[in-house]
């Protein structure tokens, strides 16, 4: 295959069971380009106003990257979207792994699921058919099992599955979509939405090689990147480490969630052994790699004893390492890496389990939970064994598990009492393992983000208040986009929220690319990277309004779904300080981050009071279409 863009889109109406193919002009591709902006254009288009997210009217969209399947490192992922179970509004999440590669080398560019089977079905490509199969003797099963039946039923031993297990069966709010063991579509509760629809699995297999329309080019910068991580040139501390390698500076600083974001006092000693640095050492067994990468950044580890793992869920990432270690008071990191088994196996979020986990230890410590809501269970911070109990019953909803399967804002809410002023969360999603009341800017994108407090589109501006050698912003990407001054760490005025409005774009068009945020393509090299894979003749002005476009789509669906501008907050708690450590005289001051809000809703061009787009900025954006979508 010579062309990095199929034109064709799998249909699947599960309720029918049919398949058809639809070929979308190459100038919706240039337009949307993938990810979020395909995802939010087929919600606003096919899902009714007010849906019910686990109803068959919902879509789930599968989205391989743009660039899927090339030889380049950190260029084959993918995202699925759908109206979200846990915020009601844009739902997607982006993964790597193998299965966007091997979607595109199956021949399509995407899949939209609609409807609802009568039974467990599973889907199976091998390049370019596609069929329904019964899914009835896998359901229940776990990700391992389940990939291991398929692949045993299809005859191939490299089919790539995007999979639920029970997790998504039983409708956690937050169940993930795992691409494999260990790579998932962790956030939003799409997992649920598969459940919702009998769907267990999409199971792919591809044989064309995909080259780019100029392959000596395509090769060329795939060469480039991989000489780089092998000279320690780029990414030389993921490709080490990957996530999570140094959490004793994190205490230092505040920045590592202790104990349901109350606390600030981690031991020291604990934070070393949770850290990639340590553990990879004592219980790694090497590293692995998303599909052509040479950034190689998953980690693999191997426990034995009261702990024992199966390695081939993998290792925990630092999400995981933070939300069921320290946010529970947990201290062990094999206890935590067979936490991080029994998420990947069972199918559920592991930041919503641990922040779900913590606040239910609180609770408990408040009174508003009791034995008699445990089972006789006395919850307490620290205890590994209570968390490693709690998650298998998260995802078949058992016991004091059922209510641990909600959103963390409807969690507290049915705890009562003072539940919420401690329920992190954003939009009923959970906060992720980074300190908004250290990184201010990473407060303002938590606050706005469309699908939820999120790190990975948000800014960390940790380190911004430093200039590089000449003066300037010390960061290359906002720098080459004119961001030439550094702001102070404390700042929640317009010179930070104008760093934060220009990397979340540029975020946003990265999760239309589909490239990874951890391997460090600059943006002419992007630019390099579309036209040599696609035969186009893009700007980075062009990649940059389809980073634009993907906002204020996103944008558009939530406010259609009732989402405002009361919903862009932090959750109380991020309002004050920790009990100790080195935010004890913390918290972001509400007034602030409410002004810094709106001073980007004006900056985006939205309404500066509602944040609603504004009908010039969605024909701007060559979307106009949208505004008969806002209320």
């Amino acid at each position: 295959m010579t062309r990095a863009v199929h034109n064709k889109i799998l249909r699947v109406n599960l309720t029918l069971g049919t398949l058809t193919v639809e070929e979308p002009d190459d100038a919706y591709y240039r337009r949307y380009l993938g990810g979020w902006n395909m995802i939010a254009d087929v919600l606003l288009r096919e899902v009714p106003r007010g849906a019910d997210p686990l109803g068959p009217e919902n879509r789930l969209v599968y989205t391989a990257g743009l660039l899927a399947g090339l030889p380049i490192s950190g260029a084959s992922r993918s995202a699925i979207g759908a109206k979200s179970p846990l915020t009601g509004g844009f739902g997607v999440g982006e993964v790597g792994g193998d299965t966007g590669a091997e979607l595109k080398r199956a021949g399509w560019d995407a899949i939209i699921i609609e409807g609802r089977a009568e039974s467990p079905m599973y889907l199976w490509i091998k390049d370019g058919e596609a069929e329904l199969r019964d899914a009835s003797a896998i359901w229940g099963k776990t990700t391992k099992e389940t990939q291991q039946a398929i692949r045993d039923e299809v005859g191939e031993r490299r089919a790539q599955l995007a999979m639920i297990g029970p997790g998504g069966e039983n409708l956690v709010k937050y169940a993930n979509i795992m691409h494999g063991l260990y790579d998932a579509v962790g956030r939003a509760g799409l997992g649920a939405v598969m459940g919702s629809k009998n769907l267990k699995a999409i199971a792919v297999r591809g044989t064309q090689n995909v080259n780019g329309v100029d392959t000596d080019k395509v090769r060329a910068l795939g060469r480039y990147m991989s000489d780089g991580v092998r000279e320690g040139t780029k990414a030389a501390h993921m490709h080490k480490y990957g996530t999570g390698a140094d959490l004793v500076s994190m205490v230092h600083t505040g920045n590592l969630p202790t104990r349901n974001f109350r606390d600030g006092d981690f031991d020291l000693d604990a934070a070393l052994r949770l850290s990639s640095m340590d553990f990879l050492e004592k219980i790694g067994t090497g590293m692995d790699a998303c599909w052509a990468c040479a950034v190689r950044c998953k980690k693999q580890v191997k426990t034995e004893g009261k702990y024992a793992n199966d390695p081939d869920y993998g290792g925990p990432e630092y999400e995981t390492v933070g939300a069921i270690g320290p946010c529970c008071g947990v201290e062990d990191i094999e206890a935590v890496s067979l936490g991080s088994q029994l998420c990947n196996a069972y199918g559920i979020d592991s930041i919503g389990a641990g922040t779900n986990i913590g606040l239910a230890m609180e609770a408990f410590e408040d009174g508003l939970l009791t034995t008699e809501d445990t089972d006789g269970v006395e919850l307490s911070f620290g205890d590994a064994d209570l968390m490693l109990d709690l998650i298998p019953k998260i995802a078949l909803r058992e016991g004091i598990g059922d209510l641990l399967a909600e959103g963390t804002e409807d969690m507290a809410k049915r705890l009562g009492g003072d539940a919420w002023r401690y329920a992190m969360a954003v939009k009923n999603q959970a906060l992720p393992m980074h300190e908004p009341r250290f990184k201010r800017a990473l407060g303002i994108g938590y606050a706005v983000s469309p699908t939820g407090a999120d790190h990975m589109h948000s800014l960390h501006d940790a380190g911004l208040e430093n200039p590089d050698e000449d003066g300037f912003l010390a960061n290359g990407t906002l720098r080459a986009m004119g961001l030439l001054e550094p702001v102070p760490l404390e700042s929640l005025g317009a010179e930070k929220v104008r760093l934060h409005r220009y990397h979340t774009t540029d975020r946003a068009l990265q999760n239309c690319l589909l490239v990874c945020n951890f391997v460090p393509w600059s943006i002419q090299e992007r630019v390099e990277l579309v036209n040599a894979s696609t035969g186009w003749d893009v700007s980075a002005v062009e990649l940059f309004k389809a980073g634009e476009r993907a906002l204020n789509l996103a944008r558009v669906f939530n406010m259609r779904e009732g989402l405002t501008a009361e919903d862009d907050r932090l959750p109380e708690r991020s309002y004050g300080p920790t009990r100790n450590g080195a935010l004890a005289d913390g918290g972001i001051d509400r007034e602030e981050l409410k002004e810094a809000v709106h001073t980007y809703y004006a900056m985006m061009g939205w309404d500066p009071e509602t944040g609603a787009p504004t009908e010039a900025t969605l024909k701007e954006l060559g979307v106009g279409w949208a505004v008969e979508h806002l209320p």
